[in-house]
């Protein structure tokens, strides 16, 4: 069977208010968008200001993803049983606080550990604002208007992160980007009080610690280990360390099927639909993460734009993403499931293969265009994914499936970044550099603008159009590599999403 389990099939009225209740969720989802995509911005300054070394550079930029993805799991069982709304409030509070932290960090170590707490704080959010779309709008076409409106926010989030976080970094310092979540946190918890609805699992059972600190240790143990791996290459202590963490989410599973009330239900991944929604998200964002992360050093360092121009530059992404989430569940119900999340990861693995043609001057017409069919078809395979995992678990269960869905994807994210970015960083290091270069120099393309600052004229420029050219190659090869993942993603979306369908929809017929 397409499917071992059901949702709730008895549907409340529709509730009043829902529409305002959900532009408060699109707060949430921008507070943790505009976050996720400063950060790439801020990076030259962070690096001319703090001098982090390559591997805490890396580790600066994946942390958080590192955190949230050890913790999204429980976080969204915790909001099931305390409340959605109870938990969000929480969240927003906490990661508006620590984006102070965040902003005033003066080393490369604090900073990590407040983009680590960030990643606690943030674990609470995404799960939550899913959950509570699933319980705010019973009817399905709703639904999948409301996911694709929430996912658009998460879009517009990356169009408005670099824009307004470029406008910063021209006028103020670094750690400026961070704080423009205050404000946005301010609206959310205020307006969230008197609009939000509380929801619960009414038979929660209890919240197992034991199954708290293994899905913690597990996931950031695996996700650790794989860096390690592709930044310094094989090691005992790094396999040691996976070996570990592998075994932490083997008894995680173990537990969880012995459980009267697991952490988790592993029944949702008999759902072939749930788990093939599951898989393309990962490896979705896998393929697109480590480029993303570099792509603001190229406009800035490699091509020479401003902080707020690059901005802009990155914003044909956000605007397609935008308009197709809008019309990914008509177009889902209209033509299938499956063909439209293998079209939109197609578009992506394709729009990445041309961007291995990047050079130091490449025109803005084959990037912006390239970002463009990035955006749309991450649109429509990011939102269908959504609405498939949500559609396809009973109501009470609605905060579990949404975390999974965010784990997916913040593991997706931080594999991504570890390993694409370990492609680009390995090659740049490389680079044939004049006598006298300081080492920083090999580190990261930042450390090569700040170290030609102090040579003379032509060592200077010889020692930028070097690291330049390396830093361009290692980026095309790591676009390559993302272009492979999307298209093997969107041969097995073929096979896994056969026969899935959206609630209230035509789609595929669902095979046996």
């Amino acid at each position: 069977m397409t499917s071992t389990l059901r949702p709730a099939t008895t549907e409340a009225a529709p509730r009043p208010g829902r529409w305002l209740a959900l532009s408060v969720l699109v707060l949430a989802v921008l507070l943790v968008a505009v976050d996720a995509t400063v950060l790439g911005l801020a990076t030259p300054y962070i690096s001319e200001d703090l001098e982090p070394t390559g591997t805490q550079l890396l580790w600066i930029g994946d942390v958080y993803s590192f955190v949230i993805a050890g913790l999204l799991v429980s976080m969204g069982s915790l909001g099931d049983r305390i409340g959605r709304k109870r938990i969000l409030l929480i969240g927003a509070t906490a990661f508006g606080g620590l984006s102070v932290l965040n902003a005033y960090a003066a080393t490369p170590e604090m900073l990590i550990l407040a983009r680590a707490l960030l990643g606690v704080a943030g674990a609470t959010l995404m799960p939550a604002t899913l959950a509570l779309i699933r319980n705010l709008f019973h009817d399905p076409r709703e639904r999948s208007l409301a996911i694709g409106i929430w996912g658009a926010a998460a879009s517009a989030g990356t169009a408005v992160g670099p824009i307004v976080g470029g406008f910063l970094l021209e006028h103020f310092w670094w750690g400026s980007v961070f704080l423009i979540n205050l404000p946005v946190m301010a609206v959310l918890v205020v307006v969230g009080v008197k609009l939000l609805p509380e929801s619960k699992n009414a038979n929660p059972g209890p919240w197992d610690l034991a199954s708290v600190a293994l899905s913690l240790v597990g996931m950031i143990a695996v996700v650790y280990a794989v860096k390690e791996a592709a930044t310094h290459g094989f090691a005992w202590a790094t396999l040691a360390i996976g070996v570990l963490g592998a075994a932490a989410l083997y008894w995680f599973v173990r537990r969880q099927l012995t459980l009267p009330t697991p952490l988790l239900d592993m029944r949702l991944f008999r759902n072939r639909g749930f788990s093939g929604a599951v898989l393309a998200d990962l490896l979705t964002i896998f393929g697109l993460a480590g480029l993303v992360f570099f792509l603001s050093q190229y406009l800035q360092l490699v091509q020479g734009r401003r902080p707020f121009e690059a901005g802009l530059a990155e914003l044909p992404a956000a605007v397609g993403a935008v308009v197709a989430g809008l019309v990914a569940g008509r177009a889902a119900r209209r033509f299938s499931v499956r063909s439209v999340v293998v079209g939109g990861l197609a578009a992506i693995g394709l729009a990445l293969g041309a961007l291995t043609t990047l050079d130091q001057s490449t025109g803005y017409p084959v990037l912006g265009a390239a970002l463009l069919v990035v955006g749309v078809g991450a649109g429509f395979s990011f939102t269908v994914t959504a609405d498939v995992i949500l559609s396809t678990v009973p109501t009470e269960e609605a905060g579990s499936a949404s975390a999974v869905s965010e784990t997916a994807y913040e593991l997706g994210a931080a594999l991504g970044i570890a390993v694409l970015g370990s492609i680009v960083t390995g090659v740049y290091r490389g680079f044939p550099s004049p006598a006298g270069t300081p080492e920083s120099a090999h580190e990261s393309l930042g450390g090569a603008v700040e170290a030609a600052a102090g040579l003379p004229a032509g060592p200077a420029e010889a020692l930028l159009t070097s690291a330049r050219q390396s830093f361009v190659d290692g980026l095309s090869l790591a676009a390559g590599a993302g272009a492979v993942v999307l298209l093997a993603t969107a041969v097995a979306a073929w096979f896994m999403l056969r026969g899935q369908r959206l609630d209230g929809g035509q789609g595929d017929r669902p095979q046996a």
